[in-house]
């Protein structure tokens, strides 16, 4: 057996997520996980039969659409990477995506061999996805798959895999090394506490003439949201949405976290470059979105992990998966894409060029970046922190994920920026959040318990 890479320990997390998929008090993946999705009603499931893979060369045309690496920066980095391979890829968003898959299903014709997409995509798709269980028995002959991973894209079956595991992400800290002596007394950067992380940037606000500490707002700030701040400070993420405890975090949001935050930090997209400007010393932001600041001054930046609230550590592992729907018009060359894709050598390419990292063993890290380095570190710590709250991205709301992620903006803009009520902003977003969960059905994920119907807001 190979020796195990350290970047799989990284999300050892996905073992909630086995757990999670079982179909006796489960949620979905982490560690109240409930796998919302039942397997495809059909008689005889699509199957993508093991010849498909015997080799990596592209079968014919190969229509890959990703909703990964859309950005343009990405894209061309990405793009790289598949001309290595003889292949290329469509960016698409999530709801265009759900809908072409679905439109093809209809039809009895898919629009593309392979989609890429994150694990919270493929639940309204199972119906029209193929069973890569044969693909997933061919690649592990010669490659080491995170088992734990592969069992998150068996979406709470025994034997129907949905999706091939791709690649994982999450969200972490950076500071520049300017910051780190006014740190309050005796707190330890990687294992710091949301109440010392805003007394940290008060201290940078007080002793150096100005904020210092931003946020994405025009980002991915809604991960912040579901994945840190709800988790930390509650526990959960859908069922203790309007708690006390969820007041009381809005409230120390508004009066000690947003005053020390950076003021552009409602334009900020990417942190990387209000780091490498020097406008912010101090921030949040997913792993692909802080490497530019890692890898172009590694001497310069620190990695670490989330701070904790009273629940616990919550952080948001991100797992991405490749799928080929069925009736696909090339599946061989699907199955191709799919092992170029998960081969060491491709896994090691995207994570060094676009900071995802590797589901399979052998990747070679000695070469790594710097800066890839460091966020590996801090990765990993805060994936094995003993008190880790992981929490899913949405699961089961099909092409309503954007709506849930405005939801969680709009209770935290309401408090905290417009200084709105907050128990009158939770019991509003809390009625929109149960009617979008009705309308879906989707069941409770993690870190909430698992539920039999749509999960509950309580």
């Amino acid at each position: 057996m190979r020796r195990p890479n350290i970047l799989l320990t990284i999300f050892v997390v996905a073992a909630f997520l086995v757990a999670a998929c079982q179909p006796a008090a489960t949620d979905t993946p982490t560690p109240a996980p409930a796998e919302p999705t039942q397997p495809p009603a059909q008689e005889t499931p699509t199957t993508v039969m093991e010849e498909e893979t015997e080799t990596a060369e592209p079968t014919g045309d190969v229509i890959f659409y990703s909703t990964q690496f859309n950005i343009v920066e990405e894209a061309e980095r990405f793009r790289a990477i598949l001309q290595e391979g003889g292949y290329d890829f469509t960016g698409i968003e999530e709801g265009p995506l759900i809908d072409l898959v679905l439109a093809g299903g209809q039809a009895g014709q898919a629009q593309m061999d392979v989609i890429g997409a994150l694990h919270g995509t493929f639940p309204p798709l199972t119906d029209n996805m193929s069973n890569m269980i044969d693909i997933a028995d061919d690649l592990s002959a010669d490659r080491e798959i995170a088992q734990a991973f592969l069992e998150t894209g068996l979406m709470g079956t025994d034997d129907y895999l949905y999706y091939i595991p791709w690649m994982q992400a999450t969200y972490i800290m950076a500071a520049h090394n300017d910051a780190m002596p006014y740190l309050p007394e005796g707190a330890d950067v990687n294992s710091l506490t949301w109440e010392q992380f805003a007394e940290w940037c008060q201290n940078l606000l007080d002793e150096t003439g100005g904020p210092k500490c931003g946020m994405p707002h025009a980002g991915l700030f809604h991960r912040f949201l579901e994945g840190y701040m709800w988790p930390s400070f509650t526990g959960g993420m859908i069922t203790t949405f309007k708690s006390q405890e969820a007041a009381d975090m809005l409230e120390w949001a508004r009066d000690s976290l947003w005053p020390t935050i950076h003021p552009q930090s409602i334009s900020y997209e990417f942190m990387q470059e209000p780091l490498l400007s020097g406008e912010v010393w101090v921030a949040f932001d997913h792993t692909a979105r802080l490497i530019e600041a890692f890898n172009t001054e590694p001497e310069n930046f620190v990695a670490f992990p989330a701070p904790s609230g009273p629940a616990g550590l919550g952080f948001m592992p991100v797992v991405v998966g490749l799928g080929i729907p069925s009736n696909a018009p090339n599946p061989e060359g699907g199955a191709a894409l799919i092992d170029f894709l998960t081969q060491p050598e491709t896994q090691g390419q995207i994570l060094r060029e676009l900071a995802f990292f590797p589901v399979v063993g052998g990747v070679d890290t000695a070469d790594l970046p710097e800066g890839v380095a460091l966020e590996a570190a801090a990765v990993e710590a805060q994936a094995n922190a003993a008190n880790a709250i992981p929490a899913l991205i949405p699961v089961g709301v099909g092409e309503r994920g954007n709506d849930i992620n405005q939801i969680y903006r709009n209770a935290f803009d309401r408090v905290v920026i417009n200084n709105e009520d907050v128990t009158t902003v939770l019991e509003q977003e809390a009625a929109n959040l149960q009617a979008l969960l009705d309308d879906t059905g989707a069941p409770c994920w993690s870190p909430d318990p698992s539920s039999d119907g749509p999960c509950q807001v309580e």
